[in-house]
């Protein structure tokens, strides 16, 4: 079977030569290697012509970390029996070497290799092994497991110093070939299957069959409870104790000589090659010409291989430098599965270390490939240090940081503009990336200790790609460092940017110096069209009320009527305590009218200022427009309407402004409604109705007077404004058609509103009973309704009268205790007692 090396292939091992064809047998070529057995640095080598060899093996390092061994020969024996020797096992604890040769087992002393006083020894083993996993627990026995040369027959012992004791014999269904021992399970290649068998319990399950004839057979032990086989297909299978296998498994050559464990290799060997497989992903990983081998074993973690003529051992290489290896070649996810498999075989706190450094690298290998998702999974798990990923993107970083890249480095890049080779496309892909990813962790744990860097990266990224995220970076919790991020905006152009920046670091000042440039032209920046109408707002929020006034100016040069919202509309608490004082304002506002106007209905009319002084300036100001206005056409626009209904509210609503003032600055206009209002405010009605009447002939305005004015007052107040109005009505005599039925409808509309005897005396006798019915029935109505609501209210209070005496009875028909607080001195008075009260 051939072995290319793969696209898998790793350097895993490495092969060593340990006792070399010269040391074992000089020039004698009959001598054969048949077994081998290491423990520790002791290595015992069994030959073909009956021969133990014991060598010290020294393990040197040079500087260049190259391993090498050096073997010295310590001592050999002959066992005299002219066979070969057939397996060689160590048993430390008890400094004893078990050797089988002509299906004996005999008990040597692993120094001087001489047999042991007592002669103790197994007859009849076709072959054998130690259980690693005992169940004697005595320390200084060792428990053999033998294939007895009786057929299909299976022996267990203990093996002392000096002794042996066997335990347990077990037959099997067949003839065993091969067998392989943990606690009381054995694993057994039988002829044509393997099977596990408790030889406690004596129950058997069948795993897979398997043709011993046709292929050697391998049955090894790996591990507590589980076993590695020689399966059908070239595949090497591992199966457990209770009959299943727990890991896929591993693809070797069909002819298969031996088989070792390297966690987390298998090591396999046939005629030709050393393979290596993983445990982890079942791929092969290298492959080593190894020719005329025939043994392949682990001795506590070290692997042996040996031909007929020498020694060697699979050295492996430490496990971060495979997977650096891999790294290297961008084999990420092979890197990964072998650091995760390593964690078994390095200590805690070492392979944390090791393995965040290793997400680390294989996130920036993945981020070479634009591989984002994946390699902000392997930052994010790797606990990756942020500026590393920064540092790679030229001028991110702050001038003030103290960044220093990981030694040894993380990745071969110098900059982006190396990892992209310019390419604008993968480069803007890579910005791109940064921003999420800095935008994601920003608020995390990652960025304890780093936010100054990553926010300034991150506003740096926003303004080079115009990204609309940069103004929501500003205006929320950031720690953008002002200096730096200061002259990247500004090299962008980002003024407006550059304001939010200077605001946020307390600098208002220089920030409205820039958005005001901006408005008037002398820099260009097109992020807000409203700019104008920022800066309002901007400043109505301001505290600083020097800036404020500073640029009141400029805000109302600009737009009078929306620039006055810098003081209309500034927060409630700051108007209530006059931080900035009115007048000031009203001074400030001369120059700009419309302005001022709309400052002082937001004094007055929002605020409800009690001040005559505002109140008067109002009135005045929206007459002296109205005047304006009229003076310029005689059509009433709609300007001039609404000012007109302004200002009568006011007149109406208001009871502080100067009202003599404003009358006299009426007087000789057409605002007749207006001079009714300021004589109805001077309580001089008759004026006022007079003008009502006869100048304006609004009857139903003289009507509304009464009742507003009224508004608030007692009945007879409201009735004599009534009677007035008819009064007036009646003046101009019988003449005036249109007077006598506007008196008329006065009486017939409100007739609750007068007095019915007053009435009759004053109407003219010519006006006939059916004209006044509707008052005359409304009167009568409203007299009954009077009566009767009185004699209600009389009947009331009698009966709140009765039943006060009623409690008053019940309050005599009891006695009360009066005590003067001494103790037994109380007094009972009698009800007679309490009339003198």
């Amino acid at each position: 079977m051939n072995h290319p090396e793969d696209t898998m292939s790793v350097k895993a091992f490495k092969l060593v030569s340990a006792v070399e064809r010269e040391m074992l047998m000089g020039d004698k070529n009959y001598i054969n290697i048949e077994c081998i057995e290491c423990c520790g640095k002791n290595l015992y080598i069994g030959t073909n012509d009956c021969f133990i060899y014991h060598f010290l093996l020294d393990e040197k390092v040079s500087t260049a970390g190259k391993i090498t061994f050096a073997a010295t020969k310590q001592l050999h024996k002959y066992l005299g029996l002219k066979k070969p020797v057939s397996e060689l096992k160590a048993a430390s604890a008890l400094t004893r070497l078990l050797v089988l040769c002509d299906n004996t087992i005999t008990l040597v002393n692993m120094i001087n290799l001489e047999p042991v006083p007592t002669g103790a020894r197994i007859k009849g083993a076709v072959t054998f092994t130690l259980n690693e996993n005992p169940v004697s627990g005595d320390p200084f026995c060792v428990e053999v497991c033998i294939i007895s040369v009786k057929r299909r027959t299976i022996q267990m012992f203990l093996v002392f110093e000096d002794r042996v004791q066997i335990v347990k014999e077990v037959f099997t269904p067949e003839q065993p070939c091969a067998v392989a021992v943990d606690g009381y399970y054995l694993c057994l290649a039988l002829t044509t299957q393997y099977i596990i068998l408790n030889y406690n319990t004596g129950v058997s399950q069948d795993l897979f069959p398997y043709c011993s004839d046709e292929k050697r057979p391998i049955v090894k032990r790996i591990g507590r409870q589980e076993f590695l086989l020689a399966g059908p297909g070239g595949l090497g299978m591992f199966a457990t104790v209770d009959g299943i296998s727990q890991r896929a498994p591993v693809h070797w050559s069909e002819n298969v000589l031996g088989a070792a464990l390297c966690f987390p290799y298998v090591v396999a060997l046939d005629d030709e090659f050393i393979t290596v497989h993983s445990m982890l992903d079942q791929q092969q990983k290298q492959t080593l010409p190894f020719k005329e081998g025939h043994i392949l074993q682990d001795f506590e973690g070290k692997v042996i291989v040996a031909t007929n003529k020498g020694v060697y051992i699979l050295v492996p290489l430490p496990l971060e430098k495979q997977i650096q290896d891999l790294l290297a070649s961008h084999r990420v996810e092979e890197a990964l599965v072998l650091a995760k498999g390593a964690r078994r075989n390095i200590p805690k706190e070492k392979f944390q270390v090791m393995y965040k450094r290793i997400l680390q690298q294989a996130g920036f290998i993945q981020f070479a490939q634009l591989q984002f998702l994946e390699a902000k999974e392997l930052f994010r798990s790797g606990q990756l240090d942020v500026r590393e990923l920064i540092s790679l993107y030229p001028f991110l970083l702050p001038t003030s940081s103290s960044f220093i890249r990981s030694h040894p480095p993380l990745h071969e890049y110098a900059d982006l503009n190396q990892l992209t080779q310019g390419d604008q496309e993968k480069m803007a892909k890579c910005k791109r990336f940064l921003m999420s990813y800095l935008n994601e962790v920003r608020s995390t744990e990652v960025a304890n200790g780093y936010k100054e860097d990553i926010d300034t990266a991150l506003l740096k990224l926003y303004a080079e790609a115009n990204h609309e995220s940069l103004l929501d970076l500003l205006v929320s919790e950031n720690f953008c460092l002002l200096t730096d991020s200061a002259a990247w905006l500004e090299k962008h152009k980002k003024y407006f940017a550059l304001g939010l920046l200077y605001h946020y670091n307390g600098q208002d000042a220089a920030a409205l110096q820039l958005w005001v440039k901006i408005v008037d032209g002398d820099i260009e920046d097109s992020t807000r069209s409203d700019l104008y109408e920022y800066i309002v707002d901007f400043l109505t929020f301001c505290s600083d009320q020097e800036l404020v006034w500073k640029y009141s100016e400029w805000i109302l040069q600009k737009n009078e009527e929306v620039g006055v919202q810098i003081f209309t509309k500034r927060p409630l608490e700051e108007q209530e305590k006059n931080n900035i004082n009115p007048d000031d304002i009203v001074s400030c506002l001369n120059k700009y009218p419309k302005a001022r106007v709309k400052y002082l209905e937001h004094l007055v009319l929002e605020r409800k200022i009690q001040k005559e002084k505002y109140h008067t300036h109002l009135a005045v100001l929206y007459l002296e427009a109205i005047l304006q206005l009229k003076s310029v056409t005689t059509d009433n626009c709609t300007e001039t309407t609404e000012l007109v209904l302004k200002l009568r509210s006011l007149l109406q609503k208001s009871d502080l402004y100067r009202i003599r003032f404003i009358l006299d600055k009426i007087q000789g206009t057409d605002l007749h409604m207006e001079s009714a209002i300021l004589y109805g405010k001077l309580e001089e009605h008759e004026k006022a109705l007079h003008i009502l009447v006869h100048e304006l002939k609004d009857f139903h305005a003289a009507e509304d007077y009464c009742v507003w004015n009224s508004e608030n007052r007692d009945v007879q107040y409201r009735q004599r404004l009534f009677h007035l109005l008819l009064s007036v009505y009646l003046t101009a005599g019988t003449s005036d058609c249109a007077l006598v039925m506007a008196a008329v409808d006065l009486l017939n509309n409100h007739p609750a509103e007068f007095d019915a005897g007053l009435v009759l005396q004053v109407v003219p006798d010519s006006w006939s009973v059916q004209l006044l019915s509707p008052f005359l029935a409304g009167a009568v109505r409203q007299s009954i309704h009077t009566r009767r609501m009185t004699q209600v209210a009389l009947g009331l209070a009698q009966a709140e009268n009765l039943i006060y005496k009623h409690e008053k009875v019940k309050q005599k028909g009891a006695p009360i205790l009066l005590s003067d607080k001494k103790e037994g001195s109380t007094k009972t008075r009698t009800p007679h007692d309490l009339e003198s009260f």
